[in-house]
């Protein structure tokens, strides 16, 4: 392993020419000047997510001068998330024979170039979880040995599958870089750290001394970790920007990286700065404006709406999600759609909080969003189980619930944060079409009808690569589902179980004629919910509001309290009404004694032929209750349940906050 030792003397090639007062103003300089000071065989850092945030002006000269001149040759490449539009743009412009020598990354999906040479045995390739390598740059700037983390556990990236080596050149002759350590008896993966040469970074405004501001980005990313990973090696970092800003004039509260951490800065020409491969500037994605969410069209009626739509019942109200991209994509559209959006907080792992986050060459940036953070602290956030759900691709699954999103046969993509997301998420939705390749449906009266089956079975007996572990997660009880257009999976102990069916499909000829093999099926299974399939919208707001009653009544042993959650409640029945009674007594009966309550009722409604016979149900379990104290922000329902309380000689009082009303239990 690399040690962190200076491997040449910091000066530029440029610079060093200046006498010593210039050196500050002599940072600007040109984008082959600046490439000019990475030498044969470095390790180069590249930041980027998509487009968002890569420096293209630099990629290009650096390809050019290569071209050019034959050096540097031999790089390391190292990065987090995938760079590229999948054609010539991005990481595409590395894409060289002798440029590259090595590649260590997350994503390798958008720089075809560059895979091709990994391929064909001409490079060595390592892919790594997104996350460990965006927590890798800020242990190499600490100088720690390495990165230690659970992420990667069971799946190829594990030394005992594949080590992350992904050709076999490198699995013959690359170095290990990955290795399986125990702490107090866990086992954990531990990421070998490396110095870093040099750090490609990019930014919206530059001032003379180097202090770089992001004003004008769709996403931080990791530049600062990155550029701290490169100057604690003994490195230099490079920065693109847009502009420049006389010494001083910059607000320091604004600079993302300061000027110290900065060696050369090149603003580029308006064409190699968009702010993503789709956008050249749209201030909604770089949080300056919101605009109208209705503005945004609905989603075409086809299978990866129907996916989408049956996913989105999975979402609950308050609920962290991260949506993959592809399929994924489209749950942000419905929950739009179904005017859901505003009680989730939909997320994406390079740091975008709230709003919408967007799709295509757009993926990873977000319109309206809530927050913008760096993404090495949004994976900090993931890591930890921060996440309520996830919803994420999948291309293949085994009988075992495996599940591959980073190799399909000769293509090599990599995993991205799926590994990261998908090991540390609460609940995972994996989601796709059932076959791929020419797959075509049709919807007639509310059924599903299949007219061409997909080329390409996803269901195969073992993935080709392994990038969830389904046996992993069956031992954590994990809650796994596997949606598609025509059924739904869910992951038990012995595999994937088929729970749903869509209205009009055959389960022999249209689901396990196209499997490799013979999934659990529930005793029972399910129609998948027929508004799926309709045109019109599902009605997800009034579902998502309405918790089931079970979800509302809870009790607290720790604080012997009992809560109970009627906000947005409907009663609509007196057979609500003896459910409740039900449910309450199966609560607080068994522990044979008095508790204290707490009632919300905000949003509560009630018939008004049922409320005489809802205040003497109230009345009825309040043999169970020590104390109870009740609140809605509702002046009507508060002077309209307290009369009724009144009559039955109960106490009257409905507090206008839970905290008042917490308080006043406190004090009975």
């Amino acid at each position: 392993m690399e040690v962190f030792e200076p491997k040449r003397k910091l000066t530029h090639p440029i610079l060093s020419q200046l006498p010593s007062q210039q050196v500050k103003k002599g940072k600007l300089v040109s984008a082959e000047e600046a490439v000019r000071i990475i030498r044969d065989g470095d390790t180069v850092a590249s930041g980027g997510f998509v487009g968002a945030g890569f420096a293209e002006e630099i990629a290009i000269r650096l390809e050019s001068y290569f071209l050019k001149t034959g050096s540097p040759k031999n790089l390391t490449l190292l990065y987090a998330a995938g760079q590229g539009d999948g054609k010539e743009k991005g990481l595409n412009h590395l894409g060289h024979e002798g440029l590259v020598r090595r590649v260590i990354g997350g994503h390798i999906g958008l720089a075809p170039k560059l895979q091709k040479l990994i391929r064909e045995n001409k490079i060595f390739g390592y892919n790594f979880p997104q996350g460990v390598v965006s927590h890798f740059f800020r242990d190499i700037a600490a100088h720690r040995p390495g990165t230690i983390s659970t992420v990667g556990m069971g799946t190829f990236v594990d030394p005992r599958v594949e080590g992350g080596k992904i050709n076999d050149l490198t699995k013959q002759k690359g170095d290990d870089l990955i290795e399986v350590i125990r702490i107090k008896g866990q086992e954990y993966l531990f990421y070998k750290a490396f110095p870093i040469n040099v750090a490609i970074i990019r930014g919206t405004t530059a001032d003379a001394d180097g202090n770089i501001t992001m004003e004008r980005e769709a996403l931080t990313l990791d530049a600062l970790s990155m550029a701290m990973a490169a100057k604690n090696s003994n490195g230099f970092v490079i920065a693109q920007v847009e502009r420049i800003a006389e010494r001083g004039t910059l607000r320091a509260r604004d600079v993302k990286v300061p000027g110290i951490l900065v060696d050369c800065v090149v603003v580029a020409p308006s064409e190699n700065h968009w702010q993503t491969f789709a956008e050249a500037y749209n201030p909604a994605l770089s949080c300056e404006i919101k605009i109208p969410m209705l503005s945004i069209p609905p989603l075409p009626m086809d299978e990866r709406k129907i996916i989408a739509r049956r996913a989105a019942f999975e979402l609950k109200a308050n609920s962290i999600v991260n949506l993959g991209i592809g399929v994924p994509e489209g749950v942000a559209r419905v929950a739009n759609e179904e005017r859901i959006i505003e009680y989730l907080t939909l997320s994406t792992e390079p740091g975008v909080i709230g709003g919408l986050p967007n799709g295509g060459l757009n993926f990873g940036t977000g319109t309206n969003m809530d927050c913008l953070i760096d993404q090495c602290y949004q994976f900090d956030f993931y890591d930890g189980g921060g996440l309520d759900v996830a919803c994420l691709g999948a291309a293949e699954v085994d009988r075992e619930g495996n599940v591959n999103v980073s190799k399909y046969g000769p293509r090599l993509v990599g995993p991205g944060g799926f590994i990261n997301i998908s090991q540390n998420s609460k609940r995972i939705l994996f989601v796709g079409t059932f076959t791929a390749g020419g797959l075509k449906i049709a919807i007639e009266g509310g059924n599903l009808r299949i007219v061409r089956e997909g080329r390409e079975r996803k269901f195969v007996n073992r993935v080709q690569q392994k990038t969830f572990s389904g046996t992993y997660a069956a031992s954590l009880k994990l809650p796994v589902m596997y949606i598609t257009e025509r059924c739904v999976f869910t992951l038990c102990e012995k595999g994937v179980k088929l729970m749903e069916i869509a209205p009009g499909i055959d389960l022999q000829r249209d689901i396990l004629d196209q499997m490799d093999f013979k999934p659990i099926i529930a005793k029972k299974t399910k129609r998948m919910d027929e508004r799926i399939f309709l045109a019109e919208p599902m009605g997800l707001k009034e579902d998502l509001l309405n918790l089931p009653l079970d979800d509302r009544l809870v009790y607290h042993p720790e604080e012997n309290l009992f809560f109970v959650n009627f906000e947005n409640f409907y009663i609509r029945s007196r057979s609500d009404i003896r459910l409740i009674q039900k449910k309450v007594e199966q609560i607080l009966a068994p522990l044979g004694k008095k508790v204290n309550t707490i009632v919300n009722y905000d949003n509560f409604n009630i018939l008004p032929e049922l409320v005489d016979d809802y205040s003497d149900m109230v009345k009825h379990v309040m043999k169970y209750y020590r104390g109870v104290t009740r609140y809605t922000t509702s002046t009507f329902l508060r002077m309209k349940l307290g009369d009724e309380l009144k009559i039955r000689r109960l106490a009257p009082y409905i507090y206008d906050s839970q905290e008042k009303a917490r308080k006043a239990l406190t004090e009975q």
